[in-house]
């Protein structure tokens, strides 16, 4: 075999804080502490950080392989763990603190996490749960010593404390790229949550990957709002790719509101901001309230659910900001597709340019997709047929943690998503819905997300979700559950006018139930199941 003559050199993820320190030294990581004050500091300063933090875990007898939990929120503290844990060979452990009890007390023990690391806010909920966590050695408290709390914990450390006695001399270790890094639990709507564990090889890949100009497209010039959590899939890889590209990194903390995340917007010049939908509802309604700009920013990415159109409107036409529209998974870690315009639609009228902008985008390099039949058959990319979409790549999993009963695989080596999805003649994929939302309405398959993203798009709407409700004809018949806007008034019949512009007479739902407010799962979305039984007993009028 003839090969070619080039280094070769194991990607690991402590060679991302390595090449930031030496050459952003001075760059910030900017942070909201769950203390009070603003926190500013360099990549310089958290690579000496991390470093010491490795040396203290290893002081611990944390080991090659020992999981290490946390659960934080976005922080620099939290930056540091996700090298100072990975980097020393132990697997970085993100929980999800908005998990129920019982899924929090599952993920932590089926991981097999020695340690945890605990913002101050999480405590109680650690106090609560100790009696059930069987492997834990030892609680850190990320705070300094004025700020220690009186805790019932056992074994309880100063993270300061922790810190201060690593050596800033730390050497890190090499070892196989393959070797896991990090491991992410799938949010459990139904079942227990299942664990992804990444590779530094697969994290490292991905960070590179969400950088190019048809993704995320960072670089030095950027100061990124980094709002989705870090807890959420390795912070959709940010915490990785910022650092990897000399970005200003911006970490909210706990403040998720409007005004607090406005604030930072400003105060640190963000040209860029990550987050959920429903993230985004309280920035535009806060800015409409408040009459405030967004000068500064240039994108958003938004992911986790479909983009309501009349979002992607306002950021656009009201604010100037370009919308990222994403789509991934727990299982792809996690950026699958995101959208952006080739030369000939960019010639396009806005208007014309709008259905396009409300599909989930293309694939990046190193990720390919497919959509099928029931029957396993590849579907034309027309736009119009849809089917099962199906992944694998680069950093998509290969199976999940500890489990061999949940596994989502094909013959063939596919990831099944559990979505449906069309792709259209230029690549651009759109979720037409989830495999069990979707509604079977006289043989014909109707798309929720369609008439939330048309119910969502009234103004007197803050947020929809549609169900499917047994019908004795039809079979399943869409349901509306809205919430009204605050100041806003409408009612059924002006809402079910208003949703029949946009659809065929026979997928305009029968029937809109009004809440105060809806269900949403760990992760920001939706929680239908949850919906779907609380109406369990509802039946249709005059069915």
């Amino acid at each position: 075999m003839f090969q070619g003559l080039m280094q070769q050199q194991p990607l690991m993820i402590s060679s991302i804080i390595e090449f930031a320190e030496r050459w952003y030294p001075s760059v910030e990581v900017v942070s909201r502490t769950v203390e009070g004050p603003i926190h500013r500091y360099t990549y310089q300063d958290m690579g000496v950080r991390a470093r010491q933090l490795a040396d203290s875990l290893k002081r611990l007898g944390v080991g090659h392989g020992d999981r290490v939990g946390t659960l934080a929120w976005n922080g620099y503290r939290h930056q540091e763990l996700y090298y100072g844990v990975s980097g020393s060979g132990a697997v970085l452990h993100t929980v999800n603190p908005r998990l129920f009890k019982e899924q929090l007390a599952y993920v932590i023990n089926h991981a097999g996490d020695k340690v945890i690391f605990t913002d101050l806010t999480f405590v109680p909920l650690l106090e609560g749960l100790a009696e059930q966590l069987s492997s834990i050695e030892h609680y850190v408290i990320m705070t300094d010593r004025e700020h220690m709390p009186e805790t019932t914990l056992d074994s309880v450390v100063c993270y300061e404390d922790f810190i201060a006695s690593g050596n800033e001399n730390y050497e890190w270790p090499i070892f196989d790229e393959n070797s896991a890094s990090s491991i992410c639990y799938t949010s459990g709507t139904t079942g227990n949550p299942k664990g992804v564990v990444y590779s530094h090889r697969s994290s490292v890949i991905h960070a590179m990957g969400s950088a190019i100009p048809n993704a995320l497209n960072l670089s030095g010039n950027d100061s990124i709002l980094l709002v989705v959590p870090q807890f959420h899939v390795n912070s959709w890889g940010v915490s990785y790719a910022a650092p990897m590209n000399g970005c200003k990194l911006v970490l909210p903390g706990p403040a998720m509101d409007g005004a607090s995340i406005h604030t930072l917007l400003e105060q640190e010049k963000c040209t860029l901001s990550l987050a959920v939908p429903t993230v985004w509802m309280m920035l535009t309604g806060y800015l409409r309230e408040s009459g405030a700009q967004l000068p500064n920013m240039k994108r958003v990415v938004i992911g986790g659910s479909a983009v309501p159109e009349a979002m992607i409107r306002s950021f656009e036409q009201d604010y100037g900001v370009s919308v990222i529209h994403a789509w991934g998974m727990t299982e792809t870690s996690p950026l699958g597709t995101l959208n952006f315009l080739m030369p000939h639609l960019q010639d396009l009228d806005y208007e014309d340019q709008m259905p396009v902008k409300l599909k989930q985008g293309k694939p990046l390099f190193g990720i390919d997709i497919r959509i099928i039949d029931d029957e396993g058959n590849p579907l034309l990319h027309d736009g119009i047929a849809f089917g099962r979409l199906q992944t694998r790549g680069h950093w998509v999993t290969s199976g999940y943690f500890n489990d061999e009963e949940n596994q989502a695989f094909t013959a063939d080596g596919w990831f099944d998503t559990g979505d449906v999805a069309t792709i259209d003649k230029d690549g651009y994929m759109m979720i037409t819905d989830r495999t069990k939302d979707v509604i079977k309405s006289g043989g014909e398959w109707i798309s929720s997300i369609e008439i939330e993203n048309l119910a969502v798009g009234h103004p007197a709407v803050a947020e929809a979700a549609v169900i499917a409700i047994p019908h004795p004809k039809w079979d399943e018949r869409p349901l509306v559950v809205a919430v009204i806007a605050n100041g806003q008034q409408t009612d059924k019949d002006e809402l079910l006018a208003h949703l029949a512009k946009g659809l065929a007479k026979w997928q305009v739902p029968d029937d809109v139930v009004f809440v105060d407010e809806l269900p949403h799962g760990a992760t920001g979305k939706l929680n239908k199941l949850k919906l779907r039984e609380d109406f369990t007993n509802y039946e249709f009028p005059n069915t």
